[in-house]
């Protein structure tokens, strides 16, 4: 769509409700530049007082992590996962590796009756 020879742009708006809400998006406006979106997402979203504050985000400007490799941490953080990460068998290498390996349990004796 074309105003003159401004091409109008989608904006993403997020609002704020309250202070102290988290920001949320609150839908979008078609404007040719900054200025006009800003007006645009005040009439839409701030006229009736129902939000305290406005973010207006160029939606070209906005970064997509949509894919599976860019959003895996960088770093193992397994341990912070509940038994995800398991120590046992790293501190028995390391043990063995310091030749103070832990002596294996016995296995329990069966006793029969006499």
């Amino acid at each position: 769509m074309t105003r003159g020879s401004d091409t109008l742009e989608p904006w993403e708006v997020f609002r704020q409700e309250k202070p102290g809400d988290p920001m949320r998006h609150g839908g979008s406006v078609l404007a040719p530049d900054p200025e006009l979106a800003m007006h645009y997402a005040r009439e839409l979203y701030g006229r009736r007082q129902e939000s305290v504050r406005l973010w207006v985000v160029r939606r070209a400007d906005i970064l997509d992590l949509d894919d599976p490799d860019l959003l895996q941490p960088p770093l193992d953080r397994s341990f912070k996962k509940p038994g995800g990460y398991v120590m046992r068998e790293k501190l028995a290498a390391a043990r063995e590796a310091a030749g103070q390996a832990k002596p294996k349990p016995r296995a329990a004796r069966k006793v029969t009756p006499t």
